[in-house]
């Protein structure tokens, strides 16, 4: 008799496919710890427990499934070009002390 309490759901990722999840009752609805993925996928989740639809589910817990990529910040675009300008910058001096 399983999902009695509450804590575990099954969580439907697309037609057909479930995954089982840890759900804590006193977190609030917006907080991404709410829910731990614990379990397998599973095409037939058991009759007893709670299933919850994926769009309902905070955005964080959708990209732990890897339903959706995680957006890469600004800041660490603008580090990356800064970092890789400095060590051209680093290379063409050498090339020029190079051929004198």
């Amino acid at each position: 008799m399983g999902g009695k309490h509450g804590k575990y759901v099954y969580i439907r990722v697309s037609k057909g496919s479930y995954v089982k999840a840890r759900r804590f009752k006193k977190r609030g609805d917006d907080d991404p710890e709410k829910y731990v993925i614990i379990g397998p996928w599973v095409k037939t989740p058991p009759q007893t427990y709670e299933i919850i639809d994926v769009d309902l589910l905070p955005y964080e817990i959708r990209v732990k499934l890897g339903i959706e990529e995680m957006p890469e910040k600004e800041e660490e675009k603008e580090e990356t070009t800064e970092t890789s300008s400095q060590e051209n910058g680093e290379q063409a001096t050498e090339d020029m002390e190079k051929e004198e």
